[in-house]
């Protein structure tokens, strides 16, 4: 049977892991490579007061569907194709449309606490931690916050500060142990993705 790859890209908030698997994707072909993202896995909150949704804690483990992801996750290993859901972060929902991923050599899974759920990091041949200093990290999670989600950074700092940060000591950067490979720099360390490259290349012609 052939075997598919499932790459786990970790890292916290604004690390650069999405550069990373998108890089990965460019260079290796999205016929070859489909991206998993685990935001997408966000527990849908369309039955909870509005007011209440702002409040949550979207930074610990519980506030994904972890049951849905590692099913996902092991049907794509299987070549069966999956419908992703499509998280609005504005509205704290899922929406009614999905996104099919089909059957793809490599599996890219990103997210800040993939390596926190065992049951992921079993099925992962390669693991990733992207190392980012803690105040790029928030610069960038301050931009990409404004332009693409419309929020004020008066509510992006208070959530820093109350869960972001809190968690990133807590689970995030514990989790680095896990790793296989730790990169600096995120997509921007053109080395180490080119050393990714090849060990994935490596393991495709293993699984042929």
């Amino acid at each position: 049977m052939k075997k598919r790859i499932l790459i786990g890209i970790a890292g916290g908030t604004g690390s650069g892991k999405t550069l990373v698997a998108r890089t990965i994707v460019r260079e290796l072909g999205s016929s070859r490579v489909a991206i998993l993202d685990q935001d997408s896995y966000y527990r849908d909150l369309d039955d909870i007061p509005v007011a209440d949704r702002d409040v949550r804690n979207f930074d610990h483990p519980d506030a994904f569907d972890g049951d849905l992801l590692r099913a996902h996750v092991r049907d794509l290993l299987a070549g069966r194709p999956v419908e992703q859901p499509i998280y609005d972060y504005t509205r704290h929902a899922r929406l009614k449309q999905t996104n099919e991923v089909g059957d793809h050599a490599v599996i890219v899974l990103e997210g800040i606490l993939i390596f926190v759920d065992e049951e992921l990091r079993e099925m992962m041949d390669i693991k990733v931690f992207i190392d980012t200093d803690a105040d790029v990290r928030l610069m960038r999670r301050i931009e990409r916050d404004i332009k693409e989600r419309g929020r004020a950074i008066e509510s992006i700092l208070r959530q820093y500060r109350a869960t972001v940060r809190p968690m990133h000591l807590q689970f995030v950067e514990p989790s680095k142990r896990w790793a296989d490979v730790i990169v600096p720099e995120g997509g921007h360390n053109k080395v180490a993705i080119d050393l990714i490259k090849t060990k994935i290349k490596d393991l495709l012609r293993d699984s042929d």
